[in-house]
Order: structure tokens, then sequence, then C-alpha cells
């Protein structure tokens, strides 16, 4: 096992993984946000509403501020976008990364999704979460990705653990998609998450 395929198991700064997210988001045309996806059923637009909303709760678990947003289930509706959908989704991009600046949010316990599970399990979810729709953002929308590197490892981390479960949750992750042991490791994590690598809209 290699350095990089090791799960990371401190606290990491997602602040750099935002921005990379935000730079995505600024890069798509109005023209795009009807495109596909490599998410089924989502549209850009739906990805960036997605993202503004986890972002959103998992900002509040990270400030362990419990309620609404870390509280409801993802449901059955797509998330959608609003008017002001770059500055609600950078504004909150940048709260997400302010709130796990905090050493606190990654102890104790916390609540995302209706799920209540560790602080510091939470912070890699989240970064798995900014990682591949980083990269389902960037595919979707024709842009280069450069993930953070510390988010990465901590994504592949999370997507390699949970491949290994007996029982896999499909309804987080589709079948896991070959990839050669050889390939970049966000190729890898990508095929993790029930992704194709070479996907393409």
């Amino acid at each position: 096992m290699t350095d990089h395929d090791r799960p990371t198991d401190t606290t990491l700064d997602l602040g750099p993984q935002t921005r990379a997210v935000a730079r995505l988001a600024d890069g798509v045309d109005d023209a795009q946000l009807t495109g596909p996806t490599p998410c089924p059923e989502m549209a850009v637009r739906h990805l960036l509403g997605h993202l503004t909303g986890l972002s959103v709760a998992f900002r509040d678990a990270g400030r362990k501020d419990l309620g609404a947003t870390t509280d409801t289930a993802p449901g059955s509706a797509l998330p959608d976008i609003g008017p002001g959908w770059r500055e609600d989704l950078r504004k909150a991009l940048d709260e997400l990364a302010e709130a796990w600046r905090d050493p606190a949010a990654w102890t104790g316990m916390t609540r995302a999704g209706g799920v209540d599970l560790p602080g510091e399990v939470a912070g890699v979810v989240v970064a798995d979460e900014l990682v591949i729709h980083g990269w389902d953002l960037a595919r979707a929308t024709g842009q280069e990705y450069t993930p953070d590197p510390a988010a990465l490892q901590a994504s592949y981390g999370l997507l390699r653990a949970a491949a290994e479960e007996p029982d896999r949750d499909p309804g987080l992750f589709g079948p896991v998609v070959s990839v050669p042991d050889g390939a970049p490791l966000l190729d890898r994590a990508v095929g993790l998450s029930g992704r194709d690598p070479a996907w393409t809209p």
C-alpha cells in the first residue's frame, strides 16, 4: 500500500477543495445548465443545487448547529438552483470550509442527511462529496479539474473502505467501475464511486 492509498485519519483543510469547486462553478455557462452529468437523472443545474445544499448541511454539521439543514434525509425531488445560485454556492462553500477549520468540528458526534455520525467521519464524507461532484461538474461542462490532493486522498480512502463492505449501500454508490491499478488516483476514486472515468456528455 502506498502513501497515496492510505485513508486519512486526520483533520484537513477543506478550503483548497471548496475553492476548486467554486472555480468550476464560475466556469459554467448558463447554456450548460440543462446539460447531462455523470449523475443519472441530474442535469448540471441539479448538480449545482445539490452542491449548494450539501455545503449548507455539512457547514451546519461542522458547527454542530443541528436542525432542519442537518436532519433532513435526501429526498426524491431533484435539487435545483435559484437566480443567485453562483453567489449562493460560493458563500456556502466558503462557510463550509471555515466551519471545518475549527478542530471541534472533527470531534464528538454530529448529523448530516438525518444520519448521526462522528465529526471526523462527517469531515471525510464532505471531502469526498466535494471531490467526486467536482469531477462530475468538470466533466459535464468540459473543464479541467485538479482536486486538492489531501481531499482526494481522503475521498479515495473512504470510497475504498465502502467498496470493501459486503453490504455496500447501492443508494449511496453505484457498482464499482473497474479501473487499472496504475491509473491516476482521481480515476480510481471515480471508479470506486460507481462512475466511469471515461464518461463524456
